[in-house]
Parts: C-alpha cells; structure tokens; sequence
C-alpha cells in the first residue's frame, strides 16, 4: 500500500502481472486526491498513449497475443470511462472535454482494428477476458491514477461432467445397445484407479502455476517452433503402397515407446491423420473415438482405410441410425456430439483424436464441454490412454486458447497441472518467483507432447508437389437428389445396352466391352446436344454446386491454419457460395473472374500477393487457370474436377512455380460414393499416359476431356450391368 500523500509516475508502459511482482497499489483516496491534477495526468492520456503503442504494433504483423491483451483492456477501459462520465461525473464543461477525448482514443481503436479485423471479436459484449487481461488491466488504472475493484476470490470451477440426461436430445444407436448387450461387463482397470491414488507433498502446492505456464510461451519463446524430443524414425509396418514419411514415423516411434498424449501441430500437408491411426495402432488403442468437423469425416474413414485396413471403422451421421456399434474406429463430426456424448462415454474406448482441436478453444461452448468430458471419462476407465489433439493453429487469439486442449489431454484442470506436469516442474526446483522458471515451464509443457513441425523443416521429407484427395459426403435431401439421378442415368444406360443386345439376336456372354463403349458414346453425343434433362454433364454440374460449401469451409480451415489458400472453381455460383462463407467467417478474399477488367484484375491479384490480410483468392479455373503468379501460397483447393489432368496441373502450376520455396499442396474435394470418385480416378490414370508421352516413353498422348466423360460413363454402365449380374446370382 502507498504512504499518504505518496506520489506515483504517470507512466503508461507498465507490463501485465506487475502488480503480482511486487507493483505498488493505491491508497482508497488517492483517486479523489488526484481529480485536481494538470490535464496531462489521468487515465484518458494513459488510454491514449496505448492505443497508439497497438496501433504501431498491429502494423508490423502479426499481431502477438500481448497486443491483442492491450488492445482489449484500452477498449474495455474506454467503454467504461464513457458509462461513468455520461453518468454525471465531474462539471459539464469538463466531461464533454473528457468524452471528445475518449471519442479520438476509440477512433484509433477503429483504424488499428481495420487493420487486423481479427481484433473487432475482443469488442463484443460476451469477449472472454483472459486472467492477463484482467491483470493487466488493474495496472492500467493504477497508472491511470484509479483504484481498481475489489473482485470476490473466484470459486473453483467444477471439473467438466457430461451435461446431466435429459437436458438435451440424446441417443443410443441400436447398434450400440447390440455391443453393449454382447459385451454386458466393461473390464476394470485397475492400473487406473491405482493411476489416482493420493499424490505426495507437493513444494508448489500453495502457488498460482496456469497463469505463468500460460505466459512461459511468451516470455521464454526461443523463436523455434515447439517441438518435444522425438525418437529416431524405424521402420512401420504399413499397408502395401503406403510409406511414412520420417518425420511421420517419429510419432509413432514415441508412442510404440509409451509417450500416450499429443498436441500434434504440424502444418497442414504433413500427413497429421496418418500419424495419429498408426500411432493408435502402436499404442494399441482401440476402440478409438475421433471427434471432427463435418468437412473431413468421410475422409477420416478414407484413411483408416489406408493406413490400419484391419481396423473397421464407422462414421456417425445424425442419430446413428446406419453406424457400426462394433466398429474399431467410431467418427463423429463436432455438430452431433451432443446427441451421442452418453453412450460414447460408456463404451470404453482406449484413445481419442480430437481434428482441428482449436475447435474447442471457447471452455464455455457446449462443444468443448462434451470433449473434455468424454476425455476425463476415458482417462478416468483407461490407465494412460492415447489422447492426440490435431490443429495446425492451436493459439488463435491468446495464449490462453492452450487451456482447452491442455485439459483435453489430462495436462491441467480447470486450476492446475496435473500428474506428469506437476512432476515436472517440481523436479525443476523453481518456483513463478525465480528467473529461470518461465523457461523450465515452457520445457515442461513441450515434454508433455507438443509436436511442431513446419512444411519448410521437413521439406526433405515430403513431394515438392502433391495432389491429396478430400472425399466428402453429400449428406440431406441435395445427396439423395444426385445419388437417384446417377442411378436413373445407369439405368438408362443399361437399358440401351439391353436394347443393343437384343438387336443382334445372338447372346452375349458376361459384358461386351465393345458395345458398352459405344452405348457410352451414343448417350455422351445426346447428352452434348441436349439443352435440358439430366445427363453427365448436369450431374457433374450440381455436385460441384452441392460440394462448394464443404470446399469453402475446408479452405477457411487452411486459411487460418497455414495462411495464404487458392480457392479454383469452375463455375460462378459455386464461386460465389465460397465467398459468401468466406464473408461469413471474416476472411478476407480476392476474386479473380473472366469477367473482371485487366485492371480490376491486376488490383485483386495484387492485394492476395501483397496485402498479409488477404488469406484468400478464388479463382475461375478456366480464366486463372493461366498466366498468373501465386506462389505466395503453398496450399490450393480443388473445389471442382476438371475433365482433363491438363487443366488440372495448370492450376496447380500458379503456385508451383520459380520463387516457390515451399512444398505445394494440392487439395481436391471429392464426393464420396458419386461419379466424381470416378472421374479422379479417370484423371489420374491419364495423367500416367501423359507422363510416358512427354518424357518419350510411349506414344504422343491425345487425350481430351471427351475420353474422361466417356470412359466415366462407361464405368458407370459397367458396375450397373454387374451389379444387376450379382442380382440375379
């Protein structure tokens, strides 16, 4: 506390937390003392001199969480110095002298918020305000020459529980209950309860630890990304076809030696899924629950069929009602999770995968409280199960944003590390008062499993360009529609094919390759004649339209976690649905259309290269397809297929090219269980026809888009004639 009469500096820069390091407070009627100091004094100068420290700082990106803090408290501050003048607070000439001034602080906050948009979610109402912001803003108004509020000493928040039955809509799939009833006894764990036995005497015990473990990747970063100590790659067994990568193949390695948690933050590209199934696979850690969003779900069971195919997985769509409740693998996408989080808690798996875990950074969110749920009630039925968060951004606004995935994988609760982390920083022999402890803790933290690797570190490792397939699902009545119309066009086809064969009056045995080729031509020619009905054409049409919002919100995902993405699509609408949710998420986009001027054109290809807010450009494959220098970037998404690889590889080419200094990736969305399978599949195998012509190894390749369309209908005819065989076996 300060003597009577003490005097303090005027001096804005003070650091957060220096009030616990030991700041001087102020007396109860230092406040009213000071109301006749000069006109430089007080908090409306203090607010000033921050808001302009921010907006200098924001203008040299990227923007650092200590920033963002800043920039939060002087908004706060600002708003609340307004509610007490416009209350009656002082004589009328001064206070609109006071809110004329408070008016040109929040007008920097404007122009410094244009800037970074990102800063405009710490303005709303229900903001969440961080420990250090709070902190932070105590010294603030003490330097301002205010006494800041006694706040009442904050309960302990209850550790995460499944909400209680009966307070939402919740299901049990019938095949679950078929598990349950053929496996009516879950098998204890004693290793577990052992696992919870009271622990020792702790020399931390009486010490505030979250808040400096939080501020440790601050105030210790060393500039390199965070990465724990990994095991020399050896070899993996893997499916024929199917390789690991080195750096993939030290995860594995770690959990083979019994490493079980994961904070897996490598960039986008780097194969995370893959890691994570052959990790379970090492730990033995099936069954295993994996919580995603809904734009990559389809794929996760793509890939465990890659990578484990002994392993049965099983994706869950709305209640259920078609999922394996014996599955190895049970998959289920963020927005349902709060129809299953009963029985997902009661059917013992030994792991969980939680994609795009930044997913779960708000603790408040309903989301984020079934996953940390379902995660105490593995952890509290398994000894050591495998639990692996995946995001290539695990820190979107604040350090902060680590508490969630920390207590996600059994690191922290809600007040303090726990178990191995404790352990940990005991053995180090400090305390948050010495010097060297901010280093120590962030060492700690990393050992526990936080794995960082960046494109540009393990550019050995990985293609310097790749094509990686996205299949998703065409779910509701818009799936249903085009999955009825392939069906109507393969019966179709069958149908002229029967008439063909009964036109020559003899029998044929099996399928006539000859003839359905030229069943297949016969409808290609009808269907490029006609302007209506539905053909291939259309059909591929209205899955692009039906794919472009999963394209869209993948490639918001790359955006935030990688930067710079090329968005190409062949057609407006789906374009223009692509920049709608980008506008939607507040992601700033170019546009590059065929119908723009040179030099509307120049200007939006100038501010995605140029302008580090525009994370992303969406492009006409067909008048961007050429002639444009993107490699700013290093990740494109497909959202379309073309029909040839040509036009494929072209557009790949704008961001694989001279001055790319990282490996591309290429993104295509692909609708599952849809001719659009086929047709990636035609482009591919073209793509080796065409490699053997140009590097003079065979014949000159002719290929068109006409043989894609007609070898797909052909396909198409072909599994239909075959399935109508095994029908009638």
């Amino acid at each position: 506390m300060a003597r009577p009469g003490q005097r303090r500096s005027g001096r804005a820069r003070t650091e957060p937390g220096a009030e616990r390091r030991g700041a001087p407070r102020t007396d109860p009627g230092t406040q009213r003392r000071r109301s006749s100091r000069p006109a430089e004094q007080g908090i409306i100068p203090v607010l000033a001199g921050l808001a302009r420290e921010v907006d200098a700082a924001v203008q040299r990106p990227p923007t650092r969480p200590a920033v963002r803090t800043k920039f939060q408290v002087v908004a706060l501050l600002v708003r609340e110095e307004r509610a007490r003048l416009m209350a009656g607070g002082g004589p009328n000439e001064r206070r609109a002298k006071d809110l004329k001034r408070l008016d040109e602080v929040a007008t920097q906050l404007a122009r410094t918020a244009a800037r970074d948009t990102s800063l405009l979610e710490l303005l709303a109402e229900d903001a969440r305000v961080s420990d250090a912001a709070r902190a932070y803003k105590a010294t603030v108004m003490r330097a301002g020459g205010l006494e800041p509020p006694e706040e009442p000493e904050p309960a302990a928040p209850a550790a995460p529980v499944a909400p209680a039955p009966g307070t939402e809509k919740r299901v049990v799939p019938r095949s679950v209950i078929s598990r349950q009833l053929a496996n009516p006894f879950l098998a204890p764990d004693f290793e577990a309860a052992a696992q919870r036995a009271a622990p020792r005497a702790r020399r931390l015990a009486g010490w505030e630890l979250l808040d400096p473990l939080f501020r440790s990747f601050e105030e210790a970063a060393t500039g390199a990304p965070a990465c724990m100590p990994l095991p020399e790659p050896r070899p993996v067994p893997t499916p024929a076809g199917r390789e690991l990568m080195p750096h993939q193949a030290r995860v594995v390695a770690a959990a083979a030696r019994g490493h079980r948690t994961f904070l897996l933050a490598d960039e986008p590209g780097l194969g995370k899924t893959a890691q994570a199934l052959l990790a379970a696979q090492a730990a033995d850690a099936f069954p295993l629950l994996v919580v995603v969003p809904n734009v990559v779900k389809t794929n996760w069971a793509h890939e465990v069929g890659l990578w484990t195919p002994l392993r049965q997985p099983t994706v869950v769509h709305g209640d259920g009602d078609k999922m394996d409740g014996f599955a190895d693998v049970v998959i289920v996408n963020y927005e349902i999770l709060d129809r299953h989080v009963g029985w997902l808690g009661d059917l013992g798996f030994r792991g969980m995968v939680v994609d795009e875990a930044h997913f779960i950074k708000n603790t408040s969110s309903q989301r984020s409280k079934h996953v940390l749920a379902l995660s105490e009630r593995i952890r509290a039925r398994t000894a050591r199960p495998l639990l692996m968060a995946l995001t290539g951004t695990p820190l979107i606004n604040d350090i902060e944003d680590f508490r969630a995935i920390w207590q996600y994988l059994g690191w922290i609760d809600a007040t303090k590390p726990l178990g191995s982390l404790m352990e940990a920083l005991e053995d180090t022999g400090l305390t948050p008062a010495d010097r060297g402890f901010y280093a120590a803790a962030r060492t700690a933290v990393i050992d526990m499993g936080i794995v960082r690797r960046r494109k540009i570190d393990v550019v050995a490792d990985i293609p310097a360009r790749r094509v990686a397939d996205l299949p998703v699902e065409l779910d509701g009545a818009v799936g249903r529609s085009i999955r009825a119309a392939e069906e109507a066009l393969a019966q179709r086809l069958v149908g002229r094919y029967r008439a063909a064969v009964a036109a020559r009056g003899a029998e044929v045995d099996g399928v006539d390759p000859d003839l359905a080729r030229r069943v297949a031509a016969a409808e290609l020619k009808d269907a490029s004649s006609k302007a209506g009905g539905e053909n291939v054409f259309t059909m591929v049409r209205r899955i692009g339209q039906a794919k472009a919002g999963l394209a869209a919100d993948y490639a918001a995902q790359l955006a935030r976690n990688v930067g710079k993405v090329v968005f190409f699509a062949k057609h407006v609408d789906v374009m223009d649905t692509a920049e709608q949710t980008f506008a939607d998420r507040g992601i700033r986009y170019a546009s590059i259309r065929g119908d723009q001027t040179p030099r509307v054109r120049a200007k939006n290809i100038a501010a995605f290269v140029d302008d580090p807010e525009v994370a992303v450009v969406v492009c006409s494959l067909t008048a961007a397809g050429v002639g444009l220098n993107l490699q700013v970037a290093s990740n494109l998404v497909l959202a379309e297929l073309s029909w040839t690889h040509a036009e494929q590889t072209q557009a790949i080419d704008r961001i694989h090219r001279i001055g790319q200094d990282e490996p591309v990736t290429a993104w295509r969305i692909i609708a599952a269980q849809t001719i659009d399978s086929r047709i990636a599949e035609l482009i591919d195998a073209k793509s080796g026809l065409a490699a053997r012509a140009l590097d003079g190894a065979g014949e000159d390749d002719d290929t068109s888009s006409t043989d894609v369309q007609l070898d797909a209908l052909v396909g198409l005819l072909t599994d239909a004639l075959a399935d109508e065989g095994a029908g009638w076996a």
